[in-house]
Order: structure tokens, then sequence, then C-alpha cells
């Protein structure tokens, strides 16, 4: 358990922030220095260009919804080392009656196996997907695989985006992990939308769930573009607050499984310190996107089970609060965990 967290609004001299302008010049830097270092790592500054290729564009019905869908290869620029190639995969759809640029909401997703089709409900009285919601509001949406440039295991630190800066090398302690390399990725798709003219680019959300949902939140952080955040079941290294002793924990983030999400120097906050000599917590991550929109869920836990902790996720909503407020957003309006299915959406934080 934890008695104290990390005030979002002192800074490390311990002057209190008290207007938008001490947020934006000095304690959102210094947030973001302590991330950097502590958890997700420094994202490179000279990074290669990417150049981006429609290698498909068709006209075909999702639904009742008639859409163009372009598949799009991100193809970015090796020459610094040859020995790596690295393609950022994107699928961009939109309707096809469009009279403008649309917004876009854009989902870190997976590739089904060549072959495999998910089960999906075909009754006549079949809810709508979450794309076919988007598409009867005339949105967009698009897909974004992150592992098609950064893979999800700890041997690929030295493959994809990551690899390819370091030239096949090891990581530093303070280099970036996947997580940043994943948000990384949304960013060049951002780019990319702003060439399009299917795409009003200012409206642009971003969406994962789980592991994805956790570098939704980083995106969204270090990504002032993005407009809004659907952050699912994040838990622990996204919305959920470290220092709760309760489901998913750091030591298990910074195990074999899972320590590539992060940069080396967070491996020693599960021994020997502890998630309370964390300079930071979630709730300073969700401040960092402040006062943009952010939308934090997670499943039932009957269904999920425990390990995401709903509660410290809410937690983690609640205490990001005060930067929302300082910043003339309204926050969640309660401290109390709600029921299942209660929806607190009056505020920028949700």
């Amino acid at each position: 358990p934890y008695n104290t967290l990390p005030d979002p609004l002192m800074l490390k001299n311990g002057d209190n922030v008290t207007d938008a302008k001490t947020w934006w010049n000095k304690r959102r830097p210094e947030l973001i220095e302590d991330f950097d270092r502590e958890l997700y790592g420094r994202t490179p500054q000279d990074l290669p260009k990417v150049n981006w290729e429609a290698t498909t564009v068709t006209n075909e019905m999702n639904g009742i919804y008639p859409v163009v869908t372009k598949q799009l290869t991100g193809h970015v620029d090796n020459s610094s080392y040859p020995q790596i190639t690295v393609d950022i995969q994107l699928t961009l759809t939109a309707p096809a009656n469009a009279k403008g640029p649309v917004p876009v909401i854009m989902e870190f997703g997976f590739v089904w196996p060549l072959g495999f089709n998910p089960p999906r409900d075909t009754s006549r009285n079949a809810p709508p997907t979450w794309q076919q919601q988007i598409l009867e509001k005339g949105w967009g949406y698009a897909v974004i695989v992150p592992t098609s440039y950064q893979a999800d295991n700890g041997a690929g630190l030295k493959q994809g985006i990551i690899g390819l800066v370091n030239k096949g090398q090891l990581r530093k302690p303070d280099d970036w992990g996947a997580l940043k390399a994943w948000a990384w990725g949304a960013s060049q798709a951002l780019d990319y939308f702003e060439t399009d003219k299917t795409v009003d680019a200012k409206r642009v959300g971003i969406e994962g769930l789980s592991r994805y949902g956790k570098a939704a939140l980083v995106a969204m952080a270090y990504e002032p573009r993005f407009a809004i955040g659907f952050i699912g079941s994040s838990g622990a290294g996204g919305a959920k607050i470290l220092r709760r002793v309760f489901g998913e924990q750091v030591e298990n983030l910074a195990s074999s499984g899972e320590y590539h999400w992060f940069c080396g120097n967070f491996i020693k906050y599960a021994g020997p310190l502890t998630p309370n000599d964390l300079p930071v917590d979630a709730h300073e991550l969700i401040a960092l996107c402040a006062p943009r929109p952010v939308f934090i869920s997670s499943g039932s836990p009957k269904v999920e089970g425990q390990w995401v902790d709903a509660r410290g996720m809410f937690l983690g909503g609640v205490h990001a609060g005060p930067v929302y407020k300082l910043l003339g957003k309204k926050d969640l309006g309660t401290t109390e965990f709600p029921p299942i299915e209660t929806a607190l959406t009056n505020g920028e934080i949700a």
C-alpha cells in the first residue's frame, strides 16, 4: 500500500504550480524527463524519415456502409544501417460518400494469421462493430500494427525501429522501450494523415487495449496532435497507480515477458527499489494529456479478472484531475469508484 503520491502540481524545488504557464514551461517538462529517464525511455532525436506508400485502395462495404480502404506501408529509411528493414503497416478506412475531411479514430491493432478469421456474431440482431459505430457518425477509422515496426519481445530490441537506430546493438539504460517505439509509429501515421485529404488531421484519436492501451496512453501523453485518447484496460504501465499493491505489479512489468516495454532503468523498481521510489506515477502520465479528453475504461472483472485493477486506473484519473482543472477543464467529478457500466463522461477525464 502507498501513503502518498507524487504531486503533479509541485515543482521539484517545492514550489506549487498555480498557473498554466508554469505547468507548460516548468512542471510538464520535469514530468517528461522523469518518465523518459525512469520508465519509458528517451525517444532518439535523429530518427529516420518514413516514406508512405499506398499499396492498395479498395471500395468495399462494412455492413451497410460503403467505404474506401487504403492499405499503407511506411518505409523507414534504413540507409544508416541496411541490415535492418522496418516497415509500418497502416490501414485507413473512410466513408465513400464523405463530402470532405473526416475525423479518424486510430487503433493499435493486431494482425490475424493468414487464413484465420476470428469468430463474429453474424446474427441479424448483432450489435454494430466499433468500426460501424464510427462510420455511422460519418467518421473514418485506422488500424496501425505496432509489431510491424517493433516486436513485442525482448529479443526484438535488436530489431525493428529500436534496433535500427541502435544499429543492432544493446540499449543503454535510458533508451526507449517498445511502448515509446509503438507511440512513435502512431506519430508517423499522424504525419501521413496530415498529407491525406480524406482525413481531418486535427481530429484524430488514438485507441488501444491492454498492452496497446498502455501504448495509446503513452502516445497521447507525448504526442500533442492527438485530439482524444481511448485507453482500454491499460493496467500497470498505463493508467493504473503503480504504487497500489493490487493486480499487475511492477515485478510483472520487469519480468522476461514485459521488460522490453520499458527502459532498462525501470527494472530496478522491482528490486532493490520499490514503486514508492518512483519519482512519478500513472496519474501524472494522464496529466500529460491535459487539457485533451481521455477516456479510461476496463471490462467486467468477471471476464477480465482483477489483473488490470480497474480501481487503480480510476484513481489514476482522479489524481490527474487537478491538472485538468488548472487548465480550465472538468475532472472526473467524483472520487467514489463507480459501479460496473456506469459512465463518468461529464469531464475531459472519463
